[in-house]
């Protein structure tokens, strides 16, 4: 299974890399193990992701950058209003990027 590697700059995937790091600079951890453990991060996060989130979320806000490059979309948005059934939450700035997931099988 082909992944992407951008869960790796989220919150959880950045901390699992600097736990790594310390790791391998203790000589706990080997650096190919380490390289292993990311890999299946980023198999076990797109299968998550695609297996087990149900939910749908309305996005509004004000677009003040985007880009298409490497078949990647990036976009920024200001006063970004979240709405899902449940709840609605308002962000003053967030980025969203997006991939596709046809190019996993490529």
């Amino acid at each position: 299974m082909a992944t992407f590697e951008l869960y790796r700059r989220s919150t959880i995937g950045m901390c699992l890399t600097e736990t790594l790091d310390e790791m391998v600079s203790n000589g706990t951890l080997s650096p190919e193990l380490a390289i292993q453990v990311l890999v299946q991060f980023d198999k076990s996060m797109t299968e998550a992701l695609e297996t087990q989130v149900k939910s749908k979320v309305a996005i509004k806000g004000h677009l003040h950058t985007y880009r298409f490059c490497d078949n990647v979309w990036t976009f920024i948005l200001q006063d970004a209003t979240f709405k899902s059934d449940e709840c609605q939450e308002t962000v003053g700035r967030v980025k969203i990027v997006a991939c596709d997931s046809k190019l996993l099988g490529q």
